[in-house]
């Protein structure tokens, strides 16, 4: 049997504004594999960055669980909780989340010395990690002096540079023209592909969607629909 990374069962989650609840998610089953990469769709509202944030356990959810590499988020603390963000997950947001006084080495290594790795080794991880993404020569420039693609590569090497189990993305194209954003799912692609990266991405383009393994459709809160996608390989005369 192939070996789960999430799974979802019944979850809920409701927005409670004072004067009305928002049922956001109702009753969701989700189990993705290791080594997976996953897109989640659907309309605007339909909640989809919701169920991210719930899986991940940025936000807390109402009903149900959600099982990380068998580890039960409902039964972990909010510490704990954070903890386990901070070693086995990293995250890819449409507007980068870079500190503009920083370079992009520093950004990068950033999670690492707030979880107190030695300067040394979280400036070698930095730059490996740029590396990985094609960036080491721009390791020294900050967000300003990088294009929208360059940034987001930036972004993406400081979700890897702590290892991590599993790379929830939403919307990582969102803030790019159509070429940057084929070029940022490419590096995506060839990520899970090369090191076995499983990758949950929210979006709304189906040209990213169709990149994937699978697509889980959403409507309402609920997931209505998925599919499996035989190929999902690079562009044409682009290596994946």
């Amino acid at each position: 049997m192939e070996d789960l990374i999430v799974e979802a069962r019944a979850l809920e989650k409701v927005y409670d504004t004072g004067s009305v609840q928002v049922q956001a998610l109702t009753g969701v089953d989700l189990s993705v594999t290791a080594g997976e990469m996953l897109a989640i769709m659907g309309p605007s509202g339909c909640g989809k960055t919701t169920l991210l944030n719930c899986l991940s356990g940025l936000d807390a959810f109402d009903g149900g669980d959600v099982r990380i590499e068998g580890t039960s988020l409902a039964a972990m603390s909010d510490r704990d909780r954070t903890a386990y963000r901070a070693r086995r997950m990293g995250f890819v947001f449409q507007f980068y989340n870079l500190l503009p006084v920083l370079t992009a080495v520093e950004n990068v290594e950033l999670p690492l010395l707030v979880a107190r790795v030695a300067a040394k080794e979280a400036r070698r991880r930095a730059l490996a990690a740029l590396a990985m993404v094609g960036l080491e020569e721009r390791a020294g420039h900050v967000p300003d002096q990088l294009s929208g693609g360059e940034r987001q590569r930036v972004t993406i090497a400081r979700s890897l540079v702590n290892d991590p189990a599993i790379v929830w993305a939403d919307e990582p194209t969102g803030d790019l023209d159509s070429e940057m954003a084929a070029e940022i799912v490419d590096l995506l692609r060839r990520l899970n592909r090369e090191r076995g990266l499983t990758l949950v991405i929210v979006t709304h383009d189906i040209a990213v969607g169709r990149r994937t393994d699978r697509i889980v459709r959403m409507l309402d809160g609920r997931v209505v629909d998925e599919e499996r996608l035989e190929v999902a390989d690079a562009r044409p005369g682009h290596p994946a």
